[in-house]
């Protein structure tokens, strides 16, 4: 029976530390370090540099390019979250993100139109700049009492049973962080 072209390229990917000598995850540092655009030229450098088949230079040139539109489409979205007079506000999100980003790789950042949800196997946590002068974070404590700052989300997102206001990146604290954290370990 054949091969869907994912079952074959799942089999690649596991076979490319035996065959080349690096993992997946070795080669995306060094194609992206390249500066290259295209998909051809991504290839042409890893055979020609390399010595890679063309087989899995192909691969490799498909999953960085995909990486790369991936994180051009997330800079672009939480860019337009923080644009024009919500623009202060962008140190408290870059503090947040560097804290969660420290709880493990298993961590993905899901920009939307509106808040970035930040996910482990469900979402735990969302981000959000609601006015001008505050950033909202939606934590997922499901049992856990509303206390001082950590109030119960009511309207605010039915996606998190807790919302924190953050108005300055000093209030992005051991508590909060730890909120998240706790969050974080029940996803």
């Amino acid at each position: 029976m054949a091969k869907s072209p994912e079952a074959m390229a799942a089999t690649m990917i596991a076979n490319l530390k035996e065959k080349t000598g690096k993992t997946l995850q070795q080669w995306l540092p060094i194609v992206k370090a390249a500066k290259l655009e295209k998909h051809g030229q991504i290839v042409k450098f890893l055979k020609t540099d390399h010595g890679l088949t063309h087989g899995f230079a192909n691969l490799i040139g498909h999953e960085a390019l995909k990486q790369g539109q991936a994180a051009a489409t997330t800079d672009s979205l939480v860019d337009a979250q923080y644009a024009g007079p919500k623009n202060d506000l962008r140190p408290i999100y870059d503090a947040i993100l560097k804290a969660i980003k420290k709880f493990g790789r298993d961590v993905e950042e899901a920009p939307k139109k509106a808040y970035v949800s930040f996910r482990r196997n469900k979402q735990f946590a969302i981000v959000q700049p609601s006015t001008k002068t505050r950033v909202d974070v939606g934590i997922n404590l499901k049992g856990h009492p509303a206390d001082g700052r950590l109030e119960n989300s009511g309207s605010f997102n039915t996606m998190v049973s807790h919302r924190v206001r953050i108005e300055s990146v000093k209030d992005v604290d051991k508590q909060l962080i730890g909120w998240l954290k706790q969050a974080y370990e029940s996803a």
